[in-house]
Parts: C-alpha cells; sequence; structure tokens
C-alpha cells in the first residue's frame, strides 16, 4: 500500500531532498548546548531519551558517544533519520528511529528527558501547540525533563519557506503549560551553513505532577 504524506510532511521530505543533511540552516557539526543541558539534568545515562524533531542531527552521535543506551529519534522526514542511522553504521541499532508528527504520535511510555530543538516554533496554529503541550505532559515522566529551543524575539521570522513563533521565557512557558516548571534559559547565536546568525532561546524544564 502506498504511503500518503501529510502536508507537513511532504514540506519536510522535500526540504532534506534538495538539501543534504549539512546544508539545512539549523545543522550543527557540535550541538554542545544541547548536550551540556542534557547532561547537566542528571539523568542515568539508561534513562529513556527523546529528541523530538531531531531528523539527520547529530544530538544522537553525541549521546551514543557519552554512553547513553535508551535513545529514540522522532521526525516527518524518513530522509532526515535515513541520513542520521547512514552516518551512525552500526551504532544505529541502539537508537529507536520513529518517522512520526510529534503532535499525533501515541506516545507509549514516559521518557526522562525530551529534547526539541527547533520544532516547537514552526507550530504557528495554536491548536498544534496545544496538541504538543499535551503530548509533552503524557511523554515526559513526573520529575522528567523538557529542553525546548526555539527562535527567540529577535531570531528570524520564517524559516524553511514557513512562518515562527518566537518566543520569550515567559511566553515559552505559558506555551508549554503549568506542569513544567522553568529550571533555566539560554540564549544562543547560531550561525547557519550560509553564515546567517540565527536567535536561539534554550527553555530547560522539570515536569511537575
Amino acid at each position: 500500500m502506498m504511503r500518503v504524506m501529510t502536508k507537513r510532511q511532504d514540506h519536510w521530505e522535500t526540504v532534506y531532498r534538495r538539501r543534504g543533511p549539512d546544508e539545512v540552516s539549523w545543522h550543527q557539526e557540535d550541538p554542545a548546548r544541547s548536550l551540556e543541558l542534557i547532561v547537566r539534568s542528571g539523568v542515568g545515562v539508561d534513562a529513556p531519551i527523546i529528541d523530538v524533531g531531531g531528523g539527520s542531527s547529530r544530538l544522537v552521535d553525541g549521546l551514543v558517544d557519552r554512553g547513553y543506551t535508551n535513545l529514540s529519534v522522532l521526525d516527518l522526514s524518513s530522509t532526515a533519520l535515513a541520513y542520521a542511522r547512514e552516518r551512525l553504521g552500526s551504532r544505529a541499532g541502539v537508537v529507536d528511529w520513529i518517522e512520526a508528527d510529534v503532535t499525533e504520535y501515541p506516545f507509549a511510555g514516559s521518557f526522562d528527558v525530551w529534547h526539541d530543538r527547533a520544532v516547537f516554533h514552526f507550530l504557528v496554529d495554536p491548536t498544534d501547540r496545544s496538541r504538543y503541550a499535551g503530548q509533552l505532559q503524557s511523554a515526559v515522566r513526573p520529575g522528567g525533563h523538557a529542553i525546548v529551543a526555539t527562535f527567540s524575539l529577535d531570531g528570524p521570522e520564517t524559516c524553511s519557506g514557513l512562518p515562527v513563533q518566537r518566543y520569550t521565557p515567559e511566553s515559552m512557558g505559558l506555551a508549554l503549560g503549568p506542569g513544567f516548571e522553568p529550571v533555566s534559559f539560554e540564549e544562543e547565536a547560531h550561525v547557519t551553513p550560509a553564515g546567517v546568525t540565527q536567535h536561539f532561546l534554550y527553555g530547560h524544564f522539570l515536569r511537575v505532577p
């Protein structure tokens, strides 16, 4: 049976097929900030961790290098996931690769860390943002961590041909809902492969009962 892609899936498949994994604007050779925040959370190497929208990101490589063993990567694009699996080679087998829309995927388990760099800011529709917050509530166990990175107020207004929602610490906290208490916020000036500077806001939240 032929798989029918949603409009959202089709968009991201097109992006990854037109550009290499190292050419997309959010590419990082070294996702140091994300790795630091995950390590700083204090979870064990066997803690369940999910990288939402991870696609071809090198974050999973860094986590495998550091001995983390219970990893999941979720992305809409099968092409992006294939890039990452190929890059990891034999080590790809320790990762659960999930091709899905984060607003719709039926999360069956609890995660100690939910990491998202550059997915949430694409959800400009309030309904999608509400669904995302609901998924976050369902997927992260009490005491777990949510690390969410979006464009800050001085970041771009569009990315990859789509509008984005930019955030302050206050608006990010409100969007994620009362189940998540802020731990810290950090800003980062990301330089794209094309040499353009994009300003990100990283929020680290603790899941409360």
